[in-house]
């Protein structure tokens, strides 16, 4: 029998680490860094692991790869994508790919993956077992224009990205309220290889003048082949919008702007306590309002009814925040740390 144990990654947005123990195999599903400042992945019931899989290469599921010696330094398995996005202090020795949409083999065990819609290489993977199979959704979105989210195969037990929890606007909505607010000028600031392409691309066709750090323009000509304007200190200085990389104001700023009077900063995801971006929102330098790169309510609804999923765990959420999740859900909502798969 297969059984899930969480590490990190359920009752509030932390660190994604989930070990998967089936057929003799132990496979942690991603090995994230700590959100807040002076947080680490607690990695002392992981024991010795077999291979890691990583949904994708954002810090919170992949910020703790430079302590694989404490876990029998296993194979690091992902996308060429997610490889590459890799910064080189995280960078693994022993590498093996993972298609982006497709089947592989890890270690003889069957992997089903699909992509997530979140960023580019991320990918969502399920695994066959006796109890009608385990898919793990890593962070997905359905809604991003240029990323896919392709279809949830049906799973008996699913470990889904909630970090919404009750959210239900769409990112429709969010842009156009967004675009209006930056009028005249704003800076957006956003995760490297995340949300930022999108950002340019639905501004820039609502008729704003959008501009974005040298990493944005280079992660937007990958998506689509056409390179936005680039942002300098030079030119920060007009009324631009700016879609700069570091996703809580940490870097990526032409000219470091928070100390320019005049420019208004507005944040979009996950805002830790101990960010620059906290700070920045708690004394009025900055705004925060929502870029959806996460499920909705509605479409947590539609993956456990298409997966027909019998055992759902919400990851990256507290469901005290989450009411009507958990109505929804029902009887199917499992809130443990180890669990039959």
């Amino acid at each position: 029998m297969a059984r899930l144990t969480v590490l990190s990654g359920m009752g509030r947005k932390s660190a994604a680490a989930f070990l998967l123990q089936t057929e003799g195999r132990r496979l942690l599903l991603d090995m994230g860094g700590g959100l807040e400042a002076g947080e680490h992945l607690d990695l002392s019931r992981a024991g010795r692991v077999d291979a890691v899989l990583l949904s994708h290469a954002h810090v919170d599921h992949v910020g703790a790869l430079d302590r694989l010696a404490e876990i029998g330094s296993p194979p690091v398995f992902a996308t060429a994508e997610t490889l590459r996005q890799l910064p080189a202090c995280l960078r693994p020795a022993r590498v093996e790919p993972l298609p982006e949409h497709g089947t592989a083999d890890v270690l003889g065990l069957r992997l089903d993956t699909g992509r997530s819609g979140h960023a580019p290489g991320g990918i969502w993977m399920r695994v066959p077992t006796l109890r009608g199979g385990f898919l793990y959704t890593g962070d997905f979105s359905t809604e991003a224009a240029l990323l896919r989210c392709d279809p949830f195969p049906r799973s008996a037990t699913v470990l889904a990205d909630a970090s919404y929890g009750d959210r239900e606007e769409s990112l429709a909505a969010q842009i156009e309220t967004l675009a209006e607010a930056a009028r005249g000028g704003a800076v957006l600031p956003c995760p490297a290889d995340g949300r930022g392409p999108d950002m340019v691309a639905a501004l820039t066709a609502a008729g704003l003048e959008v501009r974005a750090c040298a990493q944005i323009a280079a992660e937007t000509e990958r998506l689509t082949g056409s390179r936005p304007p680039v942002a300098t200190a030079e030119t920060a200085r007009a009324a631009h919008i700016i879609v700069a990389d570091g996703p809580n104001a940490e870097h990526g700023l032409p000219g470091d702007l928070r100390m320019r009077p005049g420019f208004r900063f507005i944040f979009s995801g996950h805002v830790p306590r101990s960010s620059p971006a906290h700070a920045m929102i708690a004394d009025g330098r900055a705004r925060w309002m929502g870029w959806n790169v996460h499920p909705r309510l509605c479409d947590l609804i539609e993956l456990a009814t298409k997966t027909r999923a019998e055992r759902v765990l919400p990851a990256f959420v507290d469901l005290a925040t989450a009411p009507r999740l958990t109505a929804a859900l029902g009887p199917r909502l499992r809130h443990c740390t180890s669990l039959e798969v």
